[in-house]
């Protein structure tokens, strides 16, 4: 909880840089908090550009190569630093920390700390928290060996910057020669889509379930239901099959990101989060078309 109120509260100015599956990427973030306003700038420096602002849930997408801003809301599923996913999650139930020393990040003092899962169904963490308050300067996501699958990093870190939620407002509001899309985002059930999980995975809450009502598309809207066990997260996407797009039942790994594509009678399902292929394939096989 210090950790996850460390991130939310502080502001600061950082690089920071993800490494998965031989992959590497970094952004550059600005963060304020000003009350119970949360505002936050990350721009990619890395790939496409691209620059993402959020405003507590009112995420704004900025693609210059094709000038396009995507907006909507969004609830935060705990994006680094910010390690947890949910405030009231039962972690010491399916987690144990170890602490393990301590080390310099982005010339910060950070103590370590490892979760280790109890079972089988969830990668384990290596976490590195500034020691003065708890911020989280450095994860890593670990499989059952203890091998690094990804590793979220500040490379170089400057705490409680002067960032200003004014200045930062006015950016997100300039979309100006930009073609502003807004995707349809509808707040939903599984149970009024339909569905439900027959065979509950062991420590993994139902967290949120959306629909997007998609112009001209036959079949119903596309839904994705979240889990999260408080670090990890599952996202369960269902939609109409389709031949001639689902045409491969599939199974792909890539550092701690594991997906399955399946067919459910008459639906695809994406299967897709940062838990071992076993854990996903239980959430697959517990997804069922209520009666």
């Amino acid at each position: 909880m210090r950790m996850h109120e460390a991130s939310r509260n502080r502001s600061y100015v950082g690089t920071f840089v993800v490494s998965s599956g031989g992959v590497m990427s970094s952004a550059r973030i600005w963060h304020v908090c000003d009350g119970s306003q949360q505002m936050e700038k990350v721009e990619t420096l890395t790939g496409a550009p691209r620059t993402v602002f959020r405003h507590n849930d009112q995420v704004v997408t900025f693609m210059p190569d094709q000038k396009v801003v995507r907006s909507e809301r969004q609830e935060s599923l705990g994006l680094f630093p910010q390690l947890l996913k949910s405030t009231d999650s039962h972690i010491a139930d399916f987690y144990k920390a170890r602490q393990e020393g301590s080390e310099r990040v982005a010339g910060v003092e950070a103590d370590i700390v490892a979760l280790i899962p109890r079972d089988t169904l969830r990668f384990g963490y290596r976490v590195w928290a500034e020691q003065k308050k708890g911020m989280v300067v450095k994860l890593q996501t670990l499989d059952a060996d203890g091998k690094v699958l990804e590793q979220a990093a500040f490379s170089e870190l400057q705490l409680d910057a002067p960032v200003r939620i004014d200045k930062l407002a006015q950016m997100m509001a300039k979309v100006d020669g930009y073609r502003v899309e807004k995707p349809g985002l509808v707040k939903t059930t599984a149970s009024a889509e339909g569905w439900m999980m027959k065979t509950p995975v062991p420590g993994f809450q139902s967290m949120s379930c959306y629909k997007r009502p998609l112009a001209g598309q036959s079949g119903s809207d596309p839904m994705q239901w979240v889990f999260s066990d408080g670090l990890a997260s599952v996202s369960l996407f269902v939609e109409s099959f389709d031949a001639q797009r689902h045409t491969r039942e599939s199974r792909v790994s890539l550092g701690a990101t594991q997906s399955l594509t399946r067919r459910v009678d008459a639906y695809w399902l994406t299967v897709m989060g940062e838990v071992p292929m076993a854990t996903l394939s239980l959430f697959a096989n517990g997804l069922e078309r209520r009666k």
